[in-house]
């Protein structure tokens, strides 16, 4: 896994706090907790985190280069507090103009200020003096709202800004011996206040930790250092209050969210392929061969013509490509013969069932190595009749996901995958490579199935980050994390396959045959995978607690792309994603959970992960009580716990109940009468697709 940031402590000036346990030691030998923000340090390195420390020379921007965050500690002259030793508790303006710099080009800056700050010699109030912010020379009193009795550790009263919502998880924060901040006029509208003193404070409701965006970047001020220090960052929400202000200040949307340019851009072999592809699929009818004009008898003699040179031209480019994919070369061999004998076979139904049978991307799930195809295909959610598709694509199989399905998560037709170049069909909403989707005279054994996590990332952050901002939903800071990093979105949604995939065998009474290939009744399949990302939800507090810091990213994507794009997208017939998320929504509105409030939405962040392992027990327990069930009462049972949920159609046959249902006939017959549209929208999501139908529209064909 990538690191999600790199964050670099400042220990060359005279600090008074060190992240290296020997230092803080001889910082204060009788009391090392006192002067150490080594756990400070180990818990960013156990969330993801990459962290380093300046220990000596001066801040440049060579320096600050390293970091995507940087931390200046609180820092003081030796005749007020014992220190590292190491170089001048007062920055030169050439430092402070490198730290503005490093900023104002994206950077994330977090300052530890004191009580009395002036009085230590250290210049983090000339810093905060650059970015409009003052640090007070006083120390907050509140003898009502205090920690253990003591006046001068104040119980701060925590914010929540309109539009991201640092605090997130965070129920409490003292502040010991703090000073207080100002914000100057000119930083008013940038500057969002995270803490105050109370009401009856002295001062009172004065400002003790802000955050501001500052150019491209961001900057943290707080008016004390103590507060993450290793004997006060276990008091209270400490250590998910610093998590969420390092990763705020890392989510300024520099993080790996580029994509490299293809080799398939100027490759003339491959665009001579994709061009060749998609000239033969306006001649092919929906069931991949050459269509015939009303009245005829066959092809047209010109699309006969054609349609041979244009094989030709895609035989002749996979033979030119076939030294890049070597390790194909028995399939794409195979799949110049399926070819050549659909033009001897006078261009009738396509039959790649030979090639098909070869491509085994499976079997070589390598990090990095590309696969060609060509196949008459259809694309889940794109285009649905059998033209000539290419698309190559490329593993995605780092060791730590390697090592997942090695050891927890066996699957070994998981194959995840990014897009490198794709013809007309995938410049769509497919997200998928399916065996199944390919003609072929007879079906073919399935043993891979290849999800494009780039476009699922991608399509998370278009329409997430739209409707976050759309509902006025106060982000937490490691969903904007997501938002402004691809890759780790990327990462994110692999795992989220990985688990997800596996859950589908696995569980009481795995697929009913019958739903896996009719898809029918279609909530029965809207449960099932319903089923699946909730058990991935409640697997990724298990990850987590085992180091895997991708899986707390996992349950903000299973949430957000559940709530937000799965009911909105899509046709509404027999939409069993849609039904999920409608689902996860009406549950966690109807517990409280969730809240549409003044237009704004709202998530009870504290509670929200036990609700959504309540309503995977509720799932759960359906299927394991369906065990002891006929298929036809397990499908009805289902039905009445939607219904719970979700409101039916008031048209809907299956809404009156058994004695209004053709149970005498063959299931088909009962099938039939479900409605296109069984479990219609709410009012919110009506209103809600309606306003991002745009975004959903602008992501067709979209790849981060």
């Amino acid at each position: 896994m990538r690191p999600l940031a790199r964050v670099i402590f400042d220990e060359a000036h005279r600090q008074a706090w060190s992240t290296r346990p020997e230092i803080a030691k001889s910082i204060n030998p009788t009391n090392a907790n006192d002067a150490g923000y080594v756990t400070a340090a180990t818990d960013l390195s156990d969330s993801g985190f990459t962290v380093g420390v300046h220990e000596t020379g001066a801040i440049t921007a060579s320096t600050l280069s390293e970091a995507d965050v940087f931390v200046v500690l609180h820092g003081s002259d030796d005749a007020w507090e014992s220190t590292t030793k190491t170089g001048d508790p007062k920055y030169p303006d050439a430092e402070i103009d490198a730290l503005v710099e490093f900023v104002q080009a994206g950077g994330g800056l977090i300052l530890f200020g004191e009580t009395e700050a002036k009085k230590y010699g250290n210049s983090v109030a000339e810093i905060a003096a650059r970015f409009g912010l003052e640090i007070q020379n006083t120390t907050a009193q509140d003898p009502e709202n205090c920690y253990r009795e003591v006046a001068a550790w104040v119980m701060a009263d925590l914010a929540k800004p309109v539009g991201f919502d640092i605090t997130g998880g965070a129920r409490q924060a003292c502040f010991y011996r703090t000073g207080t901040i100002t914000v100057r006029p000119e930083a008013a509208g940038r500057t969002h206040v995270l803490a105050r003193t109370s009401a009856v404070a002295s001062p009172a409701s004065a400002p003790v930790m802000v955050a501001q965006t500052y150019g491209a970047g961001r900057v943290i001020l707080l008016a004390d250092s103590d507060i993450f220090g290793d004997d006060s960052i276990r008091d209270h929400s400490h250590r998910s209050l610093w998590r969420n202000l390092v990763t705020w200040a890392a989510a300024t949307g520099g993080a790996s969210a580029a994509r490299t340019e293809s080799w398939t851009k100027s490759d003339p072999h491959w665009l001579a392929l994709a061009a060749a592809c998609e000239a033969i699929g306006p001649l092919q009818a929906k069931d991949g061969s050459l269509a015939i004009a009303e009245g005829a008898e066959k092809p047209s003699a010109e699309a006969v013509a054609e349609a041979t040179a244009q094989v030709g031209n895609i035989v002749a480019s996979i033979r030119a490509l076939m030294p890049r994919f070597e390790h194909q070369r028995d399939h794409l061999e195979a799949t110049i013969v399926d070819l050549e004998k659909w033009v001897a076979g006078g261009f009738g139904v396509p039959d790649f069932l030979d090639s098909l049978v070869l491509f085994r991307p499976d079997l070589h799930r390598v990090d990095g190595l590309e696969n060609l195809v060509v196949f008459a295909m259809y694309t889940q959610n794109g285009n649905l009749d059998r033209n000539f598709e290419a698309v190559i694509t490329r593993t995605v199989w780092p060791n730590w996901v390697a090592d997942l399905e090695a050891n927890k998560y066996d699957n070994p037709a998981f194959v995840p995958i990014e897009f490198v170049d794709f013809t007309a069909g995938y410049d769509t909403n497919s997200a998928v490579l399916f065996p199944e989707t390919v003609a072929t005279r007879e079906l073919a054994k399935f043993h891979w199935g290849g999800i494009f996590c780039d476009r699922e990332a991608a399509r998370f952050r278009s329409i997430t980050g739209a409707a976050s901002e759309l509902l006025k939903l106060a982000m937490p800071a490691e969903l904007e994390l997501m938002l402004a990093d691809q890759r780790l979105t990327q990462e994110t949604f692999v795992l989220w396959d990985l688990v997800h995939d596996r859950a589908h065998s696995h569980g009481d009474l795995p697929f009913d045959p019958f739903m896996i290939k009719q898809r029918m009744p279609y909530w029965m399949y809207a449960l099932e995978e319903l089923r699946c990302d909730l058990t991935a939800y409640r697997e990724t507090v298990e990850l987590e607690q085992s180091g895997v810091y991708l899986a707390r990213f996992v349950r903000l994507a299973v949430l957000f792309d559940r709530l937000y794009r799965f009911p909105i997208t899509g046709d509404r017939v027999r939409n069993y994603d849609g039904l999920g998320g409608q689902i996860i929504f009406a549950w966690l509105h109807q517990n409280g959970v969730l809240n549409w409030t003044d237009n704004t939405l709202s998530l009870d962040w504290e509670r929200l992960d036990q609700s959504m392992f309540d309503l995977c027990e509720q799932v759960e327990d359906l299927y394991r009580n369906g065990i002891d069930r006929s298929r036809l009462a397990h499908w009805m049972s289902a039905y009445d716990f939607v219904t719970r949920w979700v409101e039916p159609h008031p048209a809907s046959v299956w809404a009156k109940g058994a004695d209004a249902l053709p149970l005498a006939g063959e299931l088909k017959e009962v099938v039939n009468v479900v409605m296109p549209d069984e479990f219609p929208l709410n009012v919110f999501y009506e209103a809600l697709r309606k306003k991002l139908a745009p975004q959903i529209a602008a992501t067709a064909g979209i790849v981060g």
